[in-house]
């Protein structure tokens, strides 16, 4: 969001238009000294190129409108194909970004398969068919499923260096209920697309501490929490040889603080997780719109002064 500021843009033009994203991503690495650069987390793209009706506000993320599906209907729903929709866009974000950003790696996005699903089929609906009806809530993830398959196998041709994988839907589940409803099919879309030179991102910013096994079983080469948890319990769970990534709080902190405010609280973090050589610091989640830039600053300026010591 920042970024689609800084390049004078509404949302609503930045999520339909592949190349002003890219721009916007640009501009940003130009500006703050990040690790990598993230494509836009957009949780309506893959939901909208199934069919789902999607509503573009001006200056805030699309929304999903209504349900696509029911268990009646399920079996009859098609797996769209990667000129739906506007796949075609975030492709072209992708590679674009890729060729703009030359000083560090671009990461793509997509949505979990769980937190999917539930656009499609809507989540109370989902929650309570995974008791009542598993098996048409299993027919909508494994379509789920080779969908985004799919989806990352292109991304990875545009040259990104990985895809951060957001299933916070999943963190509304029990541990083995997240095992059985996202994990099995992350992990099958891990298998595929993952290797030396592309990595997963396993994003689950709903999970409060409950599913981080589940999680791990996906077998992604990195982990990223949100500000539910305690990093250094996810930490203490997570093998020391794989990134974990988290979790400043992008609205109370980030968006709500004063710079001092948000120094305070990037140095406590990285004072808590000093032990941890895999720790990487992030916000929990995306940064909302009208982030003041002082804060943004204040957060990088925290992170250089701590590494300086």
């Amino acid at each position: 969001h920042p970024g689609i500021e800084m390049i004078g843009e509404t949302v609503r033009e930045v999520v339909c238009n592949g190349e002003k994203h890219a721009q916007a991503i640009y501009e940003l690495s130009r500006k703050y000294p990040s690790k990598a650069s993230t494509v836009i987390m957009d949780l309506t793209v893959e939901a909208e190129a199934f069919g789902s009706v999607i509503e573009f506000p001006e200056n805030d993320m699309p929304n999903v409108l209504g349900t696509l599906v029911d268990a009646s209907s399920v079996e009859t729903l098609e797996v769209p194909s990667l000129s739906s929709g506007r796949i075609q866009e975030y492709l072209l974000a992708n590679k674009r970004a890729v060729e703009l950003i030359k000083d560090r790696p671009v990461f793509a996005g997509v949505i979990g398969p769980f937190s999917l699903a539930g656009r499609l089929y809507g989540m109370s609906e989902i929650m309570v068919d995974c008791y009542l009806d598993p098996d048409a809530v299993t027919m909508l993830l494994e379509k789920c499923t080779k969908f985004i398959e799919a989806y990352c196998l292109e991304l990875k041709k545009t040259g990104c260096m990985g895809v951060i994988m957001a299933e916070p839907a999943a963190g509304l589940l029990s541990n083995e209920d997240c095992m059985q409803f996202s994990s099995v099919y992350i992990k099958e879309i891990v298998e595929k697309v993952q290797d030396d030179s592309f990595m997963v991102v396993l994003h689950n910013c709903g999970n409060t501490g409950q599913c981080t096994e589940a999680m791990l079983a996906t077998g992604a080469k990195a982990y990223h929490f949100g500000n539910a948890v305690s990093m250094t319990e996810v930490l203490e769970q997570c093998p020391k040889d794989t990134l974990v990534m988290g979790n400043i709080d992008p609205v109370g902190v980030m968006r709500m603080m004063t710079p001092e405010g948000v120094a305070k609280e990037v140095t406590a973090l990285l004072e808590q997780t000093s032990q941890y050589p895999n720790f990487v610091l992030s916000t929990g989640c995306d940064v909302p719109p009208n982030v003041p830039e002082a804060n943004i600053r204040a957060y990088y300026d925290a992170l250089a002064a701590y590494n300086s010591r």
